[in-house]
């Protein structure tokens, strides 16, 4: 479950303390001081040792939002379209990976609010501690990663942990959940790329055979299908089509 849990720290982290930043009525910059000295009292040595680990959550943070999140499916699927076009670096993979970034926000935002209903809220009115904050903040996104993980896939990770057969999802180890998760993502994600193909490499075909029948098979095809393949994706309005079978995907 430690995976997990410091999923769940990250993404509560990056959702919600920028909102309580802006809703503060006066912001203030605290000051950072570092330094080595003597600890006179167990409590500043564990409150080190808890800076230490929040920074390594940092570090490792950009891993877990992949892992755990719709980020792989989104990425994956507008690199495969990049592919398909044939535009080389347009749009830039930089865009790309931003609008994957707004894209994986915007699909985990109910799994986010059930986490900051049933974690973040109570625990900061005091009912319960951070220990059961996390564990209740795990649960709905286990139950995301759940209904986007493939039985066949989760059997496999099952079977290579040798573990006791789990009788519901409960017993399933997050350790084989994750995996699984990641391995779904792909393989949707590759069937999405194959039917995004389709269209296109149809157009190639037409293309390349129209100039061999003329007898300019020194002319690129590629060349003469692009601006075709634009035109296509353009008035069928693909942004628009592909964003939306992507978030549906998920919410569906």
């Amino acid at each position: 479950m430690r995976h997990t849990r410091l999923a769940v720290m990250v993404l509560t982290a990056i959702l919600f303390i920028p909102a309580a930043l802006y809703a503060a009525d006066g912001i203030t910059v605290p000051s950072l001081n570092l330094g080595v000295k003597q600890a006179s009292n167990p409590q500043e040595v564990v409150g080190a040792l808890q800076v230490l680990f929040i920074l390594t959550i940092l570090a490792i943070a950009p891993s877990i939002i992949i892992m755990v999140t719709a980020f792989t499916r989104v990425v994956v699927v507008l690199g495969f379209l990049r592919q398909a076009l044939g535009t080389q670096q347009m749009p830039p993979m930089q865009v790309l990976t931003a609008l994957a970034i707004f894209l994986t926000f915007f699909i985990m935002s109910p799994t986010l609010d059930k986490m900051n209903q049933q974690a973040l809220v109570p625990y900061k009115a005091g009912s319960i501690n951070f220990s059961q904050a996390l564990t209740n903040a795990e649960t709905p996104l286990r139950d995301f990663m759940f209904k986007q993980t493939r039985e066949k896939d989760l059997a496999l990770f099952m079977s290579l942990t040798k573990g006791v057969k789990p009788k519901n999802k409960t017993d399933v180890p997050t350790r084989a959940l994750i995996p699984a998760f990641m391995i779904s993502e792909l393989k949707t994600a590759f069937q999405i790329g194959f039917i995004l193909f389709i269209p296109f490499l149809i157009i190639d075909m037409v293309v390349s055979s129209i100039l061999l029948s003329m007898g300019m098979m020194m002319l690129p095809p590629v060349m003469i299908s692009l601006p075709f393949k634009i035109m296509l994706f353009v008035l069928v309005d693909g942004w628009n089509l592909l964003v939306g079978s992507i978030v549906k995907g998920f919410v569906g």
